[in-house]
């Protein structure tokens, strides 16, 4: 059956010229959009944002006040106040408001040096999340509540945790192994506050995100270590707000044995507004994926058309393996081609962004070997889903319009804020759509305060959920359509 159903196929010039231009659109268009962007920061290049020891976009901007730490050892503080401030954005500039936000950070570290993106091993209080363990950007663990006294130790490779109410009972917050740290790092304490970003439906769809400038103080005294400290603003690109212009800026000030810390920025993993992703190379995923549904409805509502389908059953009896035979061979023939296409695109048209002096984000091998095959599936199920509903429906124009309504409509509504987030996040979870969640290459981290919307490219199911939601959606209108070609004449 499926040799016959492959001829059959092979046979007919307009399946193979719909796959032909599914596979053009997707090296095309990848192309082109490619091509038709470049970065320019200012007639410079734009620089690319700081790579953490895992290989992700890192944000790593704080002040660090800091001495040489050679071989093991320990330090040890107690943090005296911890305040802020959030300034807001014209029309009330001048509204400044006495505050934390939640991830705002102040404590001590040990850091293999300076440079942005060093690995690191942090004890921190934060603003409304408690006493935490953080290193490398995106470990995280959380402490106590509340904690008075912080102390950091470390031993070989293994830094460790503490925090203490009254400086005397300690409580172990947690341990974590940084591999490959020299002997010699940093030590020393460190502040920093990310922006304040709320985001709220807008009437015209989708959803407003504002981000205000923050800064954090915190004091720090009965510090157990004795020498000079140093001062480094990490990340500090010399641009200032005009809070920062006018009033006290980022540093450090000494009086009495107590350190008094200022900084603003954040210290985590990246997200979509570090740049581009490798998605942003599969633009012509839209038009391919048309493009297979329309084929994939007309391999079986033309030959009921024509009244051929009589013929196939004819010669094969058992209507159910048709219709499956019919599915594998739609299946692979959409697979093979798209597989094809997104692994030629996707490094292409990286390395044409990169020459136009765009930085991509970067991607392990396993999400870029995600993404070509997730985008390969995600064409051959809505191929078969398509198909299915032409099988069930018999009519083609009916199925292409069910299956581009229920594929491609939920996802263009969901991703071009025309909806408000909450309801894209519902038809992305429950609809066919859930399939598009194999494009997200960065991870939503609970540190990191973002809108984590559909436009921002973050999907409510994980990649392979949301593909096994297509496919539970395709096995399902199939199953139907086998049980009514059963039951009804052909």
């Amino acid at each position: 059956m499926i040799r016959a159903e492959w001829t059959k196929f092979r046979s007919v010039r307009g399946w193979v010229a719909g796959i032909v231009v599914a596979f053009a659109a997707i090296i095309g268009l990848g192309l082109a959009g490619a091509y038709g962007i470049q970065q320019d920061c200012m007639g410079q290049i734009c620089p690319a944002p700081p790579v953490g020891p895992g290989g992700e976009a890192v944000r790593d901007k704080f002040t660090f006040v800091h001495q040489r730490l050679d071989g093991d050892g320990e330090l040890t503080a107690h943090l005296a106040a911890f305040t802020g401030i959030i300034t807001y954005p014209p029309p009330n500039h001048d509204s400044i408001v006495s505050g934390l936000v939640p991830w705002a950070k102040a404590g001590l570290m040990v850091k293999d040096g300076t440079k942005e993106g060093a690995a690191y091993a942090a004890v921190m209080m934060t603003g409304h999340n408690g006493v935490r363990l953080q290193h490398n950007f995106t470990g995280d663990e959380a402490g106590p509540a509340t904690a008075q006294w912080l102390r950091l130790a470390r031993s070989g490779s293994t830094v460790t945790a503490y925090s203490s109410a009254d400086g005397a009972a300690w409580t172990t917050v947690g341990s974590v192994t940084l591999t490959g740290l020299p002997a010699s790092v940093d030590i020393g304490f460190f502040v920093t506050s990310p922006s304040d970003i709320t985001s709220k439906d807008s009437p015209r769809g989708g959803n407003i995100v504002q981000a205000r400038f923050t800064q954090a103080t915190a004091v720090f005294d009965r510090v157990d270590r004795t020498g000079a400290w140093t001062l480094t603003k990490v990340g500090d690109t010399g641009e200032q707000t005009d809070w920062q212009k006018y009033h006290k800026a980022d540093g450090l000030t000494q009086a009495g044995g107590r350190l008094s810390v200022t900084g603003s920025g954040d210290i985590a993993p990246a997200g979509h507004e570090g740049g581009p992703t490798i998605d942003f190379t599969l633009t012509g995923l839209v038009v391919a994926l048309i493009a297979v549904i329309i084929v994939g409805a007309l391999v079986i509502t033309g030959e009921f058309r024509r009244g051929l389908i009589r013929t196939t059953f004819t010669a094969m009896p058992d209507r159910g393996r048709v219709l499956a035979a019919k599915a594998a061979v739609l299946g692979a023939v959409t697979f093979v081609p798209a597989l094809v296409a997104t692994a030629i695109v996707v490094p292409v048209a990286s390395r044409v962004l990169h020459s136009h002096h765009v930085t991509l984000l970067p991607a392990s091998a396993g999400t870029q070997i995600r993404v070509v095959v997730g985008a390969a599936l995600l064409l051959s199920l809505a191929a078969i889903f398509a198909y299915a509903l032409g099988a069930a429906l018999k009519r083609g124009t009916i199925a292409i319009a069910l299956a581009v309504v229920l594929v491609v409509v939920p996802y263009l509504l969901a991703t071009t804020s025309l909806l408000p987030a909450g309801a894209g996040r519902w038809l992305l979870r429950v609809t066919p759509a859930a399939g598009f969640a194999f494009q997200q290459v960065l991870p939503a981290y609970h540190q990191v305060t973002l809108p984590y919307t559909p436009s921002d490219g973050y999907f409510p199911l994980a990649p392979w959920a949301g593909l096994g939601v297509l496919a539970a959606w395709a096995a399902a209108v199939l199953g139907l359509a086998v049980l009514r070609a059963r039951r009804s004449d052909a």
